[in-house]
């Protein structure tokens, strides 16, 4: 297989599974889109969130804080708070795209949500040994279905705003996606650990303000994931 032809099929490969996506990108983005109309917001700043910060659930914080009137430092705490799990996505990718050039790591800093990260990290531990150029190539992939259809449907729910009934309850789309990307990734004991202390350390720590109880439940949930890996490479190393 030639190296072009290595490229092109890491990204259709990335493309194809990316598809799927689109079935909740779309309504979500188009609810954040009747969110920012409903909320004073003119259309090019409804878009100006969605191009610029691209990122659904830290928009839907900061539009909700600021219909709420909190201050502009709390509006961008409560949002970077948010979008802090974009730093382990980060971590998580670093072994295998930190040798990329600088202008390839902006993009993909840039165009880092949750579905792509998903894809990418999953593609990435099945097959390790790709090339940095296979595994860019399948990143980018993973980005054409996802990123475009968020711009398009954001502006689909500002242009349609309150015509969309309410019926419709479009607000399915964000724990659709989350289950959809979480539950391929459960394959271990570690993994079912973190998972489970997750789910509830969310609920126990539920009621602290601006989305820190889901960032502490996360961290703990990571810890408690390290230590059942470790409990289990040391059961190993007594057999």
């Amino acid at each position: 297989m030639t190296a072009r032809t290595s490229l092109s099929s890491a990204y259709w490969r990335g493309c194809r599974q990316g598809l799927p996506f689109i079935l909740v990108i779309v309504p979500f983005g188009v609810l954040f889109g009747v969110a920012g109309s409903e909320a004073g917001l003119s259309l090019t700043e409804v878009m100006g969130f969605s191009v610029l910060v691209i990122a659904g659930a830290s928009q839907f914080t900061a539009v909700q804080l600021m219909t709420d009137h909190a201050s502009t430092v709390m509006v961008i705490l409560a949002s970077l708070a948010v979008n802090l799990r974009m730093a382990m996505y980060s971590a998580s990718l670093a072994p295998h795209l930190g040798a990329a050039p600088s202008w390839a790591r902006a993009l993909v800093a840039y165009f880092m949500v949750d579905q792509v990260f998903a894809l990418s990290n999953a593609d990435y531990e099945r097959a390790p040994k790709q090339s940095l150029a296979e595994k860019l190539a399948y990143y980018a992939g993973a980005c054409t279905p996802v990123c475009p259809q968020w711009y398009v449907s954001t502006l689909a729910g500002a242009w349609l705003g309150k015509a969309i009934p309410p019926a419709f309850a479009l607000d399915f789309a964000v724990p659709v996606t989350f289950l959809a990307m979480i539950a391929p990734m459960l394959r271990s004991l570690p993994h079912l650990v973190a998972a489970a202390v997750s789910i509830t350390m969310a609920l126990v720590l539920s009621f602290l303000p601006s989305g820190t109880g889901l960032i502490l439940a996360a961290l703990i949930a990571m810890a408690a994931g390290a230590q059942t890996e470790l409990w289990l490479i040391r059961r190993r190393a007594a057999r």
